[in-house]
């Protein structure tokens, strides 16, 4: 008896899922509102600047494991550029002070006894203190637990946060940034080196796996809106689209990889958290310069921008927790060239060198809330109705609404969907999986 898996949303959540289930020989149909797959993980041609962008940028860590699984699964770990130490290089645009933090290989930081590798300013304890980290409750923010004050907050606390968590340090949640650095820092440099996307992160994640899917037989709609669900006897018994029903047969399953605010108004009794933290993203088109390095970035602090990445032809900067800081709502020829001001410096270009193009893009919907209270939201994969299952990076993973987060809850969503059809005797070549 062979089943159907309906996954809604296109995202990385719902392409992860797709991927292991095709490959698990299971059928798969997959929807997606949206003319294009990827969600925030696309890239596009853009007009204005006459190149290939991603969406919002993303910095992934060695230590993030089930997103190289993913890579493996579609066949384009080559479309990453994995650095060859854990090195995180940083720039003060008040002081104009540099200087790298470079973690130790295995698990014991020695670094930290080093002056050069760590934390200027910030002696060994300061940095040996951060271990309270570790003993955070689920009502804490990282904040509450580090301070929000001195050398370290300023240089180590304030930009990780902002960049795992998308939310201030006096309003993240110290326990979800625990889960990250355990998994990354934690482990030590062999599992904190900085991966990026050589070219760009839909050729990386979302274009192969398309591939494989068209291989596998799998049916993909876009341009397919879901406006409601059929529910009936606890189950959904249709997914109604802009002007078609799609029914679900007895044995098929569904999959939600729509985001919290598109999945309240499916499931209106569901308690999901709010999905409206920003991140704004400027890409400055330049000239390629001799002997540039394929791919790389530096983190500023005293700045507004937080992150530069650069690739041949191509700057491309971060703000993230925009909506806390204002920078959501700041005059978009204003911010461009206050970001290009600072990228000049940071990146120490003439100070005459304009860009050829630049692009603001605002994420307003980027990431859940990543509080306490946001964190405490987050539902789990499974739900009230016997063939539903829920995929996204807010479903409750223990990980932030990071790549890592999303595939696994991708993989989350498969693990109970397999369950389900072995029980139910629905489908017979599951072996594979």
């Amino acid at each position: 008896m062979a089943a159907t898996v309906h996954i809604v949303g296109m995202g990385l959540a719902g392409l992860t899922a797709a991927v292991r289930l095709a490959r698990a020989g299971v059928g798969v149909a997959l929807y997606e509102a949206a003319g294009h797959a990827g969600g925030r993980c696309r890239s596009f041609q853009d007009r204005k600047l006459g190149v290939e962008i991603d969406n919002g940028n993303h910095l992934l860590l060695s230590g993030n494991t089930r997103a190289l699984a993913y890579l493996d699964a579609i066949g384009s770990r080559e479309e990453l550029t994995v650095f060859d130490e854990a090195v995180f290089p940083f720039v003060d645009l008040s002081t104009g002070e540099r200087w790298s933090i470079k973690l130790s290989e295995g698990r014991v930081p020695w670094w930290l006894f080093d002056p050069a590798r760590r934390v200027p300013g910030a002696g060994v304890m300061a940095h040996l203190s951060a271990g309270r980290i570790m003993l955070a409750g689920p009502n804490a923010t990282v904040a509450d637990v580090v301070g929000r004050e001195g050398v370290l907050y300023d240089r180590f606390w304030a930009p990780i946060t902002m960049a795992v968590l998308n939310a201030v340090p006096e309003r993240a949640s110290a326990q979800l940034l625990k889960k990250t650095l355990l998994e990354t820092i934690g482990k030590g440099g062999a599992f904190a080196r900085p991966m990026i996307a050589t070219t760009s992160l839909g050729r990386a994640f979302i274009d192969p796996a398309l591939r494989v899917l068209n291989a596998s037989g799998a049916a993909v709609s876009t341009h397919t809106p879901l406006r409601d669900l059929d529910v009936g006897e606890g189950a959904v018994r249709a997914l109604l689209f802009e002007g078609q029903r799609v029914s679900v047969s007895k044995g098929d399953q569904v999959i939600l990889a729509v985001p919290p605010a598109r999945l309240k108004g499916l499931m209106r009794t569901l308690k999901v958290p709010d999905d409206d933290c920003a991140i704004v993203n400027a890409h400055f088109k330049v000239p390629v310069g001799e002997g540039e390095r394929a791919v790389d970035f530096i983190g500023l602090t005293n700045a507004v921008t937080h992150w530069i990445f650069r690739r041949p032809g191509l700057i491309s900067t971060t703000i993230s927790a925009a909506h806390h800081l204002g920078s959501d709502r700041a005059d978009s020829d204003t911010l461009l060239n206050e970001i290009w001001s600072e990228v000049r410096r940071a990146l120490s270009l003439p100070a005459d060198m304009v860009p050829e193009a630049q692009r603001l893009i605002r994420e307003r919907r980027a990431t859940f809330d990543q509080s306490p209270d946001g964190v405490k939201a987050r539902p789990g994969p499974t739900t009230p109705l016997a063939n539903l299952t829920l995929a996204g990076d807010f479903v409750d993973t223990g990980l932030p609404a990071t790549i890592e987060g999303a595939i696994r809850s991708g993989e989350q969503a498969v693990a109970h969907i397999l369950a389900r059809l072995r029980v139910t005797g629905h489908h017979a070549a599951l072996e594979a999986a």
